[in-house]
């Protein structure tokens, strides 16, 4: 069973705690989906230069944010980890020469927990969190994720967890987008649906309105698309899900990689 990849914005922690078009659509998506062997998410809460691997047998739940409600505190996503998976995944990052480190003990990041509470509640789906280099190139980014893509047809689905625009410092209480973010958003799509590398991997100096929608101290959000996407390299397909805004400028979508 060969699943899809996708890349799905988190938003903000709060999407926890809200009942939504955008959290309907990652409810349903979660029934709609064959159920997964396994869940890997490369997380733009993890940015490490090193490639970083869980192999928990069980995760804790990180709340790693501050001055929310309480509630968001006592919120849990008890997922089993799979160490046999993380092995799997360390093996072909070998193969591959690249440098990693399985890391124990971490716990899921808000990246990860709080779209899988919403698409598999039930937190029973093994979950490998990866970690991001925001710093590498999205070439390298791509290829690291197709270093992984055998795992697809395993049963394995493959999330990058980010935010195609999420610049904190421009958010509003706007309830419509600004323009300057539904064109930013517009080129992502035109590009991504011709699977148009070359456009992409120069995205920062080709997309419109990229230092408003990818500023240099939040590129680690949009970095998780080109991991998710070279894993679903064979197929090279994309299709935009959904499209949502927050707060004028923060970007809610769903793209599935195939």
């Amino acid at each position: 069973m060969k699943l899809p990849a996708f890349f799905i914005a988190h938003g903000s922690p709060l999407l926890a705690l809200e009942d939504n078009d955008y959290t309907r659509f990652l409810a349903r998506l979660g029934q709609d989906l064959p159920l997964p062997r396994g869940i890997v998410v490369f997380s733009a809460h993890w940015d490490s230069p090193e490639q970083l691997v869980t192999v928990d047998g069980q995760h804790e739940t990180q709340h790693d944010f501050y001055g929310f409600p309480d509630e968001m505190y006592e919120l849990v996503y008890p997922a089993p980890g799979d160490p046999l998976l993380s092995r799997r995944i360390c093996e072909l990052f070998k193969k591959h020469n690249l440098a990693h480190q399985p890391i124990l003990g971490r716990g899921l990041d808000h990246g990860v927990w709080v779209i899988l509470q919403k698409m598999f509640p039930k937190a029973d789906i093994p979950v490998v969190a990866l970690s991001v280099d925001s710093l590498r190139s999205p070439s390298e980014q791509y290829e690291i994720g197709r270093m992984l893509a055998p795992l697809r047809d395993e049963g394995i689905l493959f999330i990058g967890s980010g935010g195609l625009i999420h610049n904190l410092r421009l958010l509003s209480e706007k309830d419509q987008p600004e323009d300057w973010a539904l064109s930013f958003d517009e080129w992502i799509a035109k590009s991504l649906e011709a699977w148009d590398l070359p456009s992409l991997f120069a995205y920062e100096k080709k997309a419109p309105h990229v230092r408003e929608a990818v500023p240099s101290y939040g590129r680690e959000h949009f970095v998780p698309l080109f991991y998710a996407m070279g894993t679903a390299d064979e197929g090279r397909r994309a299709q935009r899900m959904i499209q949502a805004y927050q707060y004028g400028t923060l970007s809610l979508n769903c793209w599935m990689l195939d």
